[in-house]
């Protein structure tokens, strides 16, 4: 790494720019902007930095800048860079999919309606993008019974004029057929106008035409006409449908929200118009080098709307940190009042919601995905072994993970992994007596020699012998090619020196913290930081997720029975038989409180008089939070 006080640079102007931080290799490795450079450049050379910034610093060599007019000048050429350069230490996006657009070619002599994946065309008119293709076809395909522009390619209208013979389309009515003439170039530009200010517009004004021209046709017996109108009024409505939500028809604007978490986040657009959900889109950003002070939702506009149309208003779930700099730019680029606006209430924040909950669903199916794919899997274990130092592929891993409140109803799970997946059957709770005041070190260490005198005493065992004796195959015997521990330095040390005192010292052994994931080694004094995409880090922070959650829900379990307990202590004739038996029926306190006193009484050994005792102690109140089981002040 190198010293930051090599490459400080001095007489930094006062002015607004960007600048530039590079790395060895001269690649760019953070773009940021500053309303003055000499006072944002200097913090960055200062004492106590953030982590992720100190590493940024002293993984870069030299720094430059360059003097803008305004701060809108310093913002867009900002983004520029950032899209240029892929910056590591900036927010960056993920996309793993080709969103299709709508699109009609207003730029063609007779325009045509298509569905298309590619870059954007100069003067044909999009809209999109749509998640779902099948959805969108099946718009298209309502959309041309209603306005019967052309739909084939350049080379089928030609041949078509040459032999003067419509296609398909044109005979079951989906196509005016402006290529043998059915149709005027006039009258067919006309129609895909209309098709545009319909996409672009309210449906239910070109809805009342349709309707008043249906009428029309009927009172003057033009019962064909009048025929053709209904069905095209019946279509109209069933692409309304198609995305229509519980939104007034005056609504239109952009939604933008995020799901984060700690290394990964997701942002998803909803594009809606009065009234209606025309387009949705998400992304995924990594965050593993984000630097602590980047505004997420800021990066996310600036991706969003250099590459898409910017509307009237836009809605975000979160504050911007310089709201009125980012309106101002997307004015410049729009030419037009934008309105960025975080709603609070009504119908715009239950639609945030919904926005929030597709990001959130976007980034759990782009983490399954990748925790579900073989190659992927296979990666992460080859960079394990090869970050760790490992004498071979870790294919059995074991995670350790402790869960109290305050030193209490101290318990501890432990999870397998093999082959990078799950193996459930070979989970392991423990409970610790923590009269003795265990706290999460010492309590690491009790569970590791637990777990290892289980593997030397059942290694010993020959499974020959099981074999004929009709035994289960012992579950212990097999020793994990990598233990995993839930925290940093000191977890990692209280591990290792279970491993010794057991003699099982080479046994590999990691812990990995949750604040900034770093991967620690025993008695070592500085952690190993894994690269920025690093599906080895990944494939650690599952496999220890997975065994927090089977803590944690292990430890809500042991609470209610502790609480039941507790709390019927002064119930007379209640013993430790009976009490069993309501936790067995009833499974927590919050179960039995809800009970009457007749479901109470059914259980056996507890007749009328003791169920009325037990209704007359529980607190009648809600007094008592169900989601951790503690008792409310």
């Amino acid at each position: 790494m190198s010293n930051p006080a090599d490459y400080r640079p001095s007489n930094i102007p006062s002015d607004p720019g960007v600048y530039r931080f590079f790395d060895k290799n001269d690649k760019v490795i953070y773009v940021g902007k500053a309303k003055n450079l000499k006072n944002r450049l200097s913090s960055y050379f200062g004492s106590n930095l953030a982590t992720k910034t100190y590493r940024m610093v002293h993984t870069a060599v030299r720094v430059d800048w360059t003097i803008v007019g305004s701060e809108i000048e310093a913002l867009a050429l900002e983004f520029t860079w950032i899209k240029s350069e892929s910056p590591q230490f900036n927010v960056q996006f993920k996309d793993d999919k080709t969103y299709p657009y709508l699109a009609v070619s207003l730029s063609e002599d007779f325009p045509r309606l298509y569905v298309t994946r590619s870059k954007h065309t100069k003067g044909n008119r999009y809209f999109g993008p749509f998640t779902h293709t099948w959805a969108l076809r099946g718009t298209v395909d309502v959309l041309q019974k209603i306005f019967p522009i052309r739909a084939c390619s350049q080379s089928n209208f030609n041949r078509a004029v040459a032999t003067k013979r419509q296609c398909l389309l044109g005979d079951i009515g989906k196509c005016a057929a402006p290529c043998v003439e059915w149709i005027s170039k006039e009258d067919h530009n006309a129609v895909a106008k209309n098709l545009v200010a319909y996409l672009d517009q309210n449906p239910t004004d070109i809805s009342e035409t349709v309707t008043r021209d249906m009428q029309r046709a009927a009172e003057n017996e033009e019962f064909e006409l009048a025929a053709k109108l209904r069905d095209q009024l019946a279509a109209l409505r069933s692409t309304t449908e198609l995305t229509e939500v519980s939104l007034k028809n005056n609504f239109s604007a952009d939604l933008v929200g995020i799901h984060q978490e700690i290394t990964h986040a997701a942002a998803s657009l909803f594009s809606i118009r009065e009234g209606r959900i025309i387009a949705s889109r998400a992304w995924i950003i990594d965050l593993a080098d984000v630097l602590e002070d980047e505004d997420v939702i800021e990066s996310a506009l600036a991706k969003i709307y250099v590459e898409n149309k910017i509307p009237s208003e836009i809605l975000i779930d979160r504050d911007l940190q310089d709201a009125s700099l980012v309106q101002a730019w997307l004015e410049t680029l729009s030419e037009h009042n934008v309105k960025i606006s975080v709603p609070q209430r009504g119908e715009k924040f239950d639609m945030m919601r919904v926005v929030q909950r597709n990001a959130q669903q976007s980034l759990i199916q782009y983490l399954s995905k990748r925790s579900n794919d073989s190659a992927v899997i296979g990666k992460a274990l080859e960079e394990l072994s090869d970050e760790l130092s490992l004498a071979e592929l870790p294919l059995r891993i074991e995670c350790f993970d402790v869960s109290n409140i305050q030193g209490k109803h101290m318990v501890a799970s432990m999870v397998v992994f093999e082959d990078g997946q799950p193996k459930k059957s070979d989970y392991r709770r423990f409970s610790i007596d923590d009269d003795a005041g265990f706290d999460d070190t010492r309590a690491m260490n009790h569970v590791i020699t637990r777990r290892m005198k289980r593997y030397l005493a059942e290694r010993e065992i020959d499974p020959q012998e099981i074999k004929v004796q009709g035994g289960a195959n012992p579950k212990f015997a097999y020793p994990p090619k990598l233990i995993v521990v839930d925290g940093g330095a000191p977890q990692v040390n209280a591990a290792y020196q279970a491993l010794v005192s057991l003699g099982l010292e080479y046994i590999p052994l990691v812990g990995l913290a949750k604040r900034l994931e770093e991967v620690w080694l025993p008695n070592n004094p500085d952690p190993i930081i894994f690269p920025r995409h690093s599906e080895g880090l990944y494939l650690l922070q599952r496999v220890r997720d997975e065994a927090h959650r089977f803590a944690i829900n292990f430890h809500r379990s042991k609470r209610s029975a502790v609480m039941l307990e507790s709390l019927l202590d002064d119930v007379p004739l209640l013993g430790e038989v009976r009490r069993k038996a309501l936790l067995d029926l009833f499974g927590s306190v919050g179960a039995i409180r809800k009970a009457d006193i007749a479901q109470i009484a059914s259980i056996p050994g507890i007749g009328e008089k003791i169920a009325q005792m037990i209704h007359d102690v529980l607190p009648k109140s809600e007094s008592i939070d169900m989601s951790t089981g503690e008792i409310r002040e």
